[in-house]
């Protein structure tokens, strides 16, 4: 095996004067046959040593005190660059990444959004951050531009369809987004109370107040300030907070429309398209057709459409009679209840002249939920735009 590596080596030194050598499950082989093959690739040329954990089975502390090993009892390992590629079935991944580095070594072999092999690779952003934030353990610069981190993580989402986990940390949508009501006072008064980070460091355009249930009268007033609103006494912010209060035991999230609303005392959400039956027909070798019958302003309207699959159709059908010019951006289906005659929600993202809103249908069929989901968005649309939406 160590003539294979050698050989290998010499091999990929006649096509570059840079070889990188890597040591496949490192993790699990014997640390004296590590020692020799890696100062057998170094005598052979090779410029840099990878020192994997393929399986994700290390912790932290056994994979820092590994890699110490290895560099001071490898011949010549001072004159060669260690890197690790640690993998994430454990969830340590980052972790031991960050431990690697304390041991010396001066490359990550990292991924955006730690996409990889079963559970993943070690995630690029956490390990850019982490040496960062904590340069002070670390005394170690990557060079990179964080304030690109976000715009990244967007595109490789898009990319590859894997969705971002909303709590991910550093590019999560709930990342710099803050709902209980001590910790909005903190942040409201003091950022540094609860971020460890400014979001505008890795492409954020701010942190997010996320108005809800468990907010408290401070971030109410504060929004209310941030929209122009004067509360002329306390008695009054006591009455709205209430209202708002109310609101929130309804409502998962409020946005800036809602609390114009309180104050204003208008209803903010106009219906203006409303499910009334839906009929589909799906045959093997044939495109899928649709009726839907919908109410448009109270006026009952009857639209008909085929498609590549029963959602697909039952869209089209809405669209012969709305022509919204939208474009849809997401369409997911999730099971509310269990069993095969679970509920099942459906959300959709839909898009146009710039403004994104999202529609949420449920019901036992699925496409009757699609329907409901589809006309919720174009209500959402057909809305007055959000001055100030919730989103960074």
């Amino acid at each position: 095996m160590i003539n294979a590596a050698v050989d290998a080596v010499k091999l990929a030194l006649n096509y570059t004067d840079d070889v990188e050598f890597s040591a496949e499950d490192a993790v699990r082989s014997d640390l004296n046959f590590l020692v020799e093959i890696f100062e057998a690739v170094i005598d052979a040329g090779a410029r840099t040593l990878n020192v994997p954990d393929t399986v994700g089975y290390s912790m932290p502390s056994d994979w820092g005190q590994k890699i110490s090993s290895l560099i001071q009892n490898t011949r010549n390992g001072n004159s060669v660059i260690w890197s690790t590629h640690c993998h994430n079935d454990l969830g340590m991944a980052v972790a031991n990444s960050l431990a690697a580095v304390s041991s010396g070594v001066r490359q990550v072999e990292c991924t955006i959004n730690g996409i990889g092999e079963r559970a993943g690779n070690a995630s690029l952003e956490e390990v850019v951050m982490g040496l960062r934030v904590r340069n002070d353990l670390y005394n170690c610069e990557t060079q990179i531009d964080t304030t690109q981190i976000l715009q990244t993580s967007r595109l490789i989402s898009q990319i590859t369809g894997y969705q971002v986990q909303p709590n991910k940390a550093i590019v999560g949508a709930n990342a710099f987004a803050h709902e209980s009501g001590i910790h909005q006072d903190g942040v409201l008064k003091h950022r540094e109370t609860y971020e460890i980070m400014a979001p505008q460091d890795v492409g954020w355009a701010t942190n997010r107040i996320v108005l809800g249930k468990l907010s408290g009268r401070n971030a109410f007033k504060q929004r209310l300030e941030k929209l122009g609103m004067d509360v002329v006494s306390d008695d009054e912010l006591a009455i709205l907070f209430e209202k708002f209060k109310e609101l929130a035991d309804r409502k998962t999230e409020i946005f800036d429309e809602d609390i114009q609303s309180l104050v204003s005392g208008k209803n903010t959400h106009s219906e203006c398209y409303r499910l009334d039956s839906l009929s589909q027909e799906s045959k093997t070798g044939g495109k899928p057709t649709a009726e839907v019958a919908f109410f448009r302003n109270n006026e009952r309207v009857v639209g008909f459409g085929k498609g590549n699959g029963p959602v697909d159709a039952t869209v089209n059908a809405i669209e012969s009679k709305v022509n919204s010019k939208s474009q849809l951006l997401l369409f997911s289906v999730n099971a509310i209840t269990d069993g095969t005659q679970a509920q099942g929600e459906v959300t959709m993202r839909l898009s146009r002249k710039g403004r994104v809103v999202n529609g949420v249908g449920s019901d036992p069929d699925i496409v009757v939920a699609a329907a409901k989901a589809y006309l919720n968005a174009l209500n959402r649309l057909e809305s007055e735009p959000r001055i100030n939406p919730q989103q960074p």
